[in-house]
């Protein structure tokens, strides 16, 4: 479980297919300290289970269904990604309840700054409006950002300077990629209403 607070934005070292999977390797920096073999790290908002520690590296493997279904068949050796350890439950929740299950691709319609802040419009796959609530909660590669419009599958947050400043979204552009993960709660309402009611 992940709160959607990007610690650092690591920088891809490689990312190569494997004998049974593709290995991943990252410079995580700082996000990198105390992490030990078998812990999760959130990857642009995707669960990963590292595999491999040393110093400031760590080696994830990577299935080609993950790789198919993320924004992670755009990464290149020198691009960022977005880096959060596990929630620990004796920690902070700054931001919504992420579980690093990706829902959908998203593709950047327009990211352009307005006065100080950045506006940031993202077309979600197709039916994926049903989830995206004014003012709900959203991950946009791990980030947890306040919904501040929707219409249909797009959606657009405000981001301010700093957020810009420590995630990957300072190296986005329009077309690019990005992981999307809807609120749990909303898919939770979803499943029980699609189950009915029964009265006695």
């Amino acid at each position: 479980m992940f709160t959607g607070i990007v610690e650092a934005a690591g920088e891809v070292v490689s990312f190569q297919p494997g004998a049974v999977a593709w290995k991943l390797v990252i410079d995580a920096g700082a996000a990198g300290a105390d992490v030990a073999a078998g812990d999760s790290v959130a990857v642009n908002g995707c669960c990963l289970t590292a595999v491999k520690i040393a110093e400031r590296r760590i080696e994830f493997d990577v299935l080609e269904e993950t790789r198919r279904l993320t924004n992670f068949s755009a990464l290149r050796p020198g691009g960022l990604v977005n880096l959060e350890r596990s929630l620990r439950f004796d920690g902070k929740v700054g931001g919504h309840f992420v579980t690093g299950h990706i829902d959908g691709v998203g593709t950047i319609q327009v990211f352009e700054q307005r006065g100080q802040d950045h506006y940031l419009g993202v077309r979600a796959p197709a039916g994926a409006g049903r989830y995206l609530v004014h003012k709900g909660s959203v991950a946009i590669d791990g980030i947890s950002l306040t919904v501040a419009e929707t219409s249909g599958d797009d959606l657009a947050v405000w981001l301010i300077p700093h957020t810009i400043e420590v995630t990957n979204l300072r190296e986005k552009r329009a077309g690019d990629l990005v992981n999307l993960e809807f609120d749990l709660l909303g898919k939770y309402v979803e499943k029980f209403l699609s189950l009915g009611v029964s009265r006695a």
